[in-house]
């Protein structure tokens, strides 16, 4: 069973610059998924790649061990540009490289690095265990509930709940899951059939533990905080 852990680490972050080497607790944000890569791969085989148009980017994974002569093209790295196309692009590149075909990606997102090798390994077994499964990616309970605290604006320009349900408290509401961006798994007819990422043979991941994403500085010195202070309440 081959496995490709994908890295995409762009170098164009608005919303935090330089947020996937910038320091967090003192390492490049980027060294965090550099190291769990390692440790899934030494347990279950596989390689790592990465997907980057920064040269800094580069050259610091390169520090910590992650060398590659992938370019992205810039048409990939845009504000504009999905997930889904940098990583098949990476998938395909790594392929012919090899000339091998690849059974599942692994994809990390460098900006959500709250996860640890039990996260990984679970999921794996979860999806290699449904043969019909497509895909799985991680989740945490959410904290706003659409059948219950969730609103949207109707045609008359009043607000209604987005779920429709009598339901009186958000603990008798069904479950809902917010999606974390932390990991992706993806088997190759994912990628042959032109799959979304949420679809109808979609998985999900519940991280038994925080997990969140880092869109805007104040994330950022959030889970700055957390790591210093040794408030995460789990080991990465």
């Amino acid at each position: 069973m081959r496995i490709l852990i994908t890295i995409c680490a762009r170098g164009g972050s608005k919303g935090i610059p330089g947020k996937n080497i910038r320091l967090m607790n003192n390492r490049p944000l980027i060294v965090y998924t550099i190291e769990i890569a390692n440790a899934f791969i030494q347990k279950q085989g596989g390689d790592i790649s990465l997907s980057t148009d920064d040269k800094e980017i580069k050259r610091i994974a390169e520090t910590y061990g992650l060398r590659t002569e992938y370019q992205r093209p810039n048409h990939l790295a845009t504000d504009d540009t999905g997930k889904l196309p940098v990583i098949e692009a990476l998938l395909v590149y790594e392929e012919l490289r090899k000339q091998i075909k690849y059974d599942y990606v692994l994809d990390l997102d460098v900006s959500s690095p709250l996860r640890n090798l039990s996260d990984l390994t679970a999921a794996f077994e979860l999806i290699s265990n449904d043969s019909k499964a497509l895909n799985l990616f991680s989740v945490n309970p959410a904290n706003r509930n659409p059948y219950f605290n969730m609103v949207e604006q109707q045609k008359n320009g009043y607000y209604a709940l987005i779920k429709k349900g009598l339901f009186l408290t958000r603990q008798t509401s069904p479950n809902v899951y917010d999606l974390n961006a932390s990991f992706y798994f993806f088997k190759r007819k994912f990628f042959e059939k032109g799959c979304s990422t949420i679809n109808d043979r979609s998985m999900i991941y519940i991280m038994p533990h925080i997990c969140f994403d880092l869109d805007h500085p104040i994330d950022f010195d959030f889970m700055e905080y957390l790591f210093i202070n040794n408030k995460l309440g789990f080991d990465l």
